[in-house]
């Protein structure tokens, strides 16, 4: 018997939430039909898919490999009424986008009038993690572009990096002699605040300092830089974050950032699946907010932010087929996005 869509919503959800009774609240079934269901969907394809615990529901090895099948499949089913449409006078429908925590505080913002102005018909749905969670909901298909720092590269998403970004230490008071840089030596001997791993700013952090053979003093560990700039106000210690300038995050104006040497960079991106097709709505957000870096976050570049061009060897991970055909038809539709391409 072919699997069924709802088999694939419905596992799809257990997985997710972790129960089956929260599970048949959302899809609003009664848990012994939703039962059911999961045992003729484990019938059909001859293996168990879930493992029933104390501590909740889990995939197996055979469920995990349906989950991410399943995800992208619904994904697709839930693009097509926006695929059918793509032919309109105007690009329309709704992406989602997310954004690192530090990016945020002065992408978003500005984004959102722009993508307004240039795409009235598109909605956006933005959050704001760290690296690592925006990946995984690119992975399950709950983003559909996201614009984080990297440092290593994955083949599962294509790219279009947008500038390289310098990590500064940040402390409530100035180093003794207000200097313009600190060492690695010198932050040896420094209280440390640093992210929670999993987190791209600190793997790069931890293989710099293996190399340079020494562990850090860590003071604390925060996951986001919101919670890091509180630790550094109540004077635990640095942060190491990739900004340099919070003249425009309210309530931490007045820290003191000093730029690391030798540099420790990061890539800023724009992410997407490399194996999956964009939306049109989701191309023309993606080709607007790259753009929109190129031509206006970086008329005047952050502190410690270097432009990556689009000359650079293997920095742009292109997609074929219709995905080409629909950034084709987006520059016609568009003179704001001819602009910005021709830059």
């Amino acid at each position: 018997m072919p699997v069924k869509l709802r088999h694939l919503h419905y596992f799809a959800r257990i997985v997710e939430t972790g129960s089956f009774s929260r599970a048949a609240s959302i899809v609003h079934i009664a848990q012994p039909a939703l039962s059911q269901q999961i045992a003729e969907l484990e019938l059909d394809l001859g293996v168990p898919l879930l493992h029933r615990g104390p501590r909740g529901t889990r995939p197996t090895p055979a469920g995990d490999i349906l989950y991410r099948e399943a995800v992208s499949i619904l994904g697709r089913v839930n693009q097509l009424s926006e695929l059918v449409r793509a032919n309109g006078p105007e690009i329309e429908g709704t992406v989602s986008v997310g954004a690192s925590c530090t990016l945020a505080a002065t992408l978003l913002g500005p984004f959102f009038e722009a993508c307004r102005a240039a795409l009235p018909k598109v909605t956006l749905r933005c959050s704001v993690a760290d690296g690592a969670s925006l990946r995984a909901r690119l992975e399950a298909h709950a983003l559909h572009l996201a614009c984080a720092f990297e440092d290593d590269l994955s083949a599962v998403f294509a790219r279009q990096p947008m500038f390289r970004q310098a990590c500064y230490l940040v402390r409530k008071t100035p180093l003794p002699g207000n200097p313009t840089t600190v060492s690695l030596q010198e932050l040896k001997n420094l209280p440390l605040i640093l992210p929670t791993a999993p987190n791209v700013v600190r793997s790069k952090l931890d293989r710099t300092f293996s190399e340079a053979c020494f562990a850090p003093h860590l003071a604390a560990e925060a996951d986001v830089m919101s919670t890091a700039l509180q630790a550094v106000e109540a004077d635990i210690g640095g942060a190491i974050l990739p900004k340099g300038d919070f003249s425009d995050v309210p309530g931490h104006t007045d820290v003191s950032a000093v730029r690391i040497d030798p540099a420790i960079e990061l890539t800023a991106s724009v992410l997407w699946l490399a194996k999956e097709p964009l939306t049109p709505a989701a191309t023309a957000v993606r080709d607007l907010m790259i753009g929109f870096v190129e031509k206006q976050y970086l008329s005047s570049p952050p502190l410690g932010a270097r432009l990556v061009t689009a000359s650079s060897p293997n920095i742009i991970a292109k997609q074929g087929g219709s995905n080409h055909r629909s950034k084709t038809d987006a520059l016609r539709r568009g003179p704001w996005l001819q602009v910005f391409a021709a830059a």
